[in-house]
């Protein structure tokens, strides 16, 4: 269809409104990168960087190493290799992956790694075409996508220098070696993650509302799960922007912007005569913002993900259900506080800022090592843009990638994510095969030599040649390590719980302890049975005394014989001196008993008496007094 003079002025109006909003939003944008170390040959040895492109699947936590080779023909990758009769695959199993150079131009990133990647490449590195600092590679915003969600390679861009010197020593001959290293271009401080979504609710954007959307969906069952638990901390967003005071009172503007022009989106479908407007776009972005305000302060911030992905089904543009009314019926029927949600939105019309929203472009502009956020959709993970595919399993692995080592929950470590080191050579750690005890420990980013703890004891030790059971309770696994050996119904170990560390024979035996305990006999070496009339017999551990006379009895602590009949007349004796002596104690601790009772009683009789009857050495009071008168007068 023709499109007349009016249509063109509303469409260049709006591009007008559209480039000025975008270019007040513009601000710091960061390149992601990761690190590429050439290996071979020796000329080009050393450490480069590269930046992530922001499709298929960067490999976040770990590496990739690979032969570089650069095509005859196709050099650009913009048609298929087939056409050509070039393929990358690998001749033979075990062969080492293959990465294509590719020269910049004439075609979108995507259709670049396409191609490559049809033709069995495992990786790209696209070289730049002039010397400037790196930049993003990203998705095309319409064409050209019907491969996008299906590349599943990894690709970088490298500057325009590394690139030509990759080119001549590949177009030598010589094996050129790189490593392609993804394990710290996300940080993994520690056991939680934090990620950011960074979203937007317009459906009818194309191929990139599409992506999101089938994020949503299919992400949503894992994210819930990673929140319940506390693995994870997620925080969604949504971009807005402000129009120019310019155009503040323009058409165009009061149709995308709500609160005068203050928060923007663009129009849904590029058509300011039909449709939705940015505005219903914007309101509906706040709806679900407040949705996880509310969601978030009654402690399930999971029921987003619940309710975007019911609004999606349940309110779409293209059934022109996308409107206020659809969202509160499915806050609803979350049940939700609707009352607290509307208060949190509060009143579009109004010409005043919107706390909610003014945080949203405050959070916009970057922080530290994060630029600013300007690509949608975009993850931000540990505070760092995610680039990549944006899919469950490519998402699930760079989430996974910002742990900290030995602390992913176990959806981490399935087959799905990533590859158990420890079932080849048991990564080559330490292990106890006998009592299937190891010390390698699977982890995302590979694997961690490290002694275990089994049933609350800890072993100790390197994690790779040598690992002991230590501390209390070590005796109960394999003995501690320990030398252990069973005779004639009894067992002697060289293991014991009251030292925290080491073997040491028991007594009765010599030896290291770990691998040997011997049994010392003490008859030969005669430091036991040297009284007279004393025989001596080496036993397991120990050693048995007797005395050649039957009548005689041998006492081991005094290394002596005594008779019998001896032993028990001095032991009646004893026990006479005993009884005597316990009589007398008693007949004596009677008699200072009554004693001291006897001088008791005397004491307080005499007290008594003293108060009533005055002695004979002693004057009344009264006579005394009546003496002292009479000779006054």
């Amino acid at each position: 269809m023709r499109r007349g003079p009016a249509r063109w002025a509303l469409v260049a109006a709006a591009a007008v409104v559209l480039l000025a909003m975008l270019d007040a939003a513009a601000g710091r944008f960061v390149v992601e990168k990761n690190s590429l170390r050439v290996t071979s040959p020796e000329e080009l040895k050393g450490k480069y960087e590269c930046a992530i492109g922001n499709f298929g699947v960067p490999q976040y936590g770990g590496t990739l190493h690979g032969w570089v080779v650069y095509p005859k023909s196709n050099k650009k990758a913009c048609k298929s290799f087939d056409d050509f009769d070039i393929s990358f695959k690998s001749t033979r199993s075990g062969g080492r992956p293959k990465f294509v150079l590719i020269d910049r131009g004439d075609c979108y990133f995507t259709t670049k790694a396409w191609s490559a990647q049809n033709a069995g490449a495992a990786a790209v590195l696209v070289v730049d075409d002039k010397v400037e600092p790196l930049i993003t590679m990203d998705n095309p915003e319409d064409a050209g996508t019907e491969h996008l969600e299906n590349i599943t390679i990894p690709s970088v861009l490298i500057t325009k220098k590394l690139g030509d010197d990759l080119k001549k020593s590949a177009e030598n001959g010589d094996m050129v070696s790189v490593l392609l290293d993804w394990r710290e271009s996300l940080p993994h401080p520690d056991e939680r993650v934090e990620y950011e979504f960074w979203t937007n609710s317009n459906d009818e954007c194309g191929p990139k509302c599409d992506m999101q959307m089938d994020f949503v969906k299919s992400f949503r069952g894992t994210a819930q799960i990673l929140e319940k638990k506390g693995y994870t901390q997620f925080t969604p967003h949504y971009i807005t922007w402000y129009c120019p005071e310019a155009f503040v009172v323009s058409k165009q503007c009061k149709s995308q912007c709500i609160n005068h022009g203050r928060y923007c989106a663009p129009d849904p479908e590029q058509d300011f005569s039909q449709g939705y407007d940015g505005k219903d776009v914007v309101v509906q972005n706040l709806h679900q913002i407040c949705v996880f305000k509310v969601a978030n302060e009654s402690g399930k911030p999971w029921l987003w993900w619940d309710y975007v992905h019911d609004f999606s089904i349940r309110c779409p543009m293209k059934d022109k259900k996308y409107t206020r009314e659809c969202a509160i019926d499915v806050i609803k029927s979350l049940g939700l506080d609707d009352e607290k949600i509307n208060k949190c939105v509060g009143d579009p019309e109004a010409d005043e800022e919107n706390p909610i929203l003014k945080a949203e472009q405050d959070a916009q502009i970057g922080q530290g090592k994060r630029g600013d956020v300007t690509i949608l959709p975009t993850l931000v993970i540990n505070n760092r843009q995610y680039r990549g595919k944006l899919d469950k399993s490519a998402v699930l692995k760079a989430v996974c990638a910002g742990f900290e080592e030995t602390t992913e929950p176990a959806i981490c470590l399935s087959e799905d994510v990533q590859t158990n080191e420890c079932l080849d050579n048991n990564g080559g750690c330490w292990e106890d095969r006998d009592n299937n005890v190891t010390a390698c420990k699977d982890t995302f980013r590979g694997r961690v030599c490290e002694c275990p703890v089994v049933k609350g004891v800890k072993f100790v030790g390197d994690g790779y040649t040598n690992c002991e059971a230590s501390g209390i309770g070590k005796c109960e696994i394999n003995n501690g390590g320990c030398w252990k050996q069973t005779k004639n119904g009894k067992t002697i170990s060289a293991c014991s719980n009251e030292v925290s560390e080491g073997c040491k024979c028991p007594p009765g035996f010599s030896g290291d302890g770990v691998k040997s305990c011997e049994d010392i006999d003490e008859c030969k070496e005669k430091s036991v049975c040297q009284c007279k009339g004393c025989s001596c017999e080496n036993t397991w551990g120990s050693y048995e005394c007797s005395c050649g006379d039957s009548n005689m009895l041998y006492m081991r602590e005094h290394d002596t014989c005594l008779s019998k009949e001896a032993t028990s007349a001095v032991g009646w004796s004893f026990l006479w001196v005993i009884f005597f002596g316990l009589v007398l104690a008693g007949v004596g601790a009677y008699a200072v008993y009554k004693y001291r009772l006897r001088s008791y009683m005397d004491s307080e009789i005499r007290a008594i008496m003293a108060q009533y009857m005055p002695l004979d050495n002693q004057e009344a009071p009264n006579q005394r007094h009546a003496v002292a008168h009479a000779e006054d007068i």
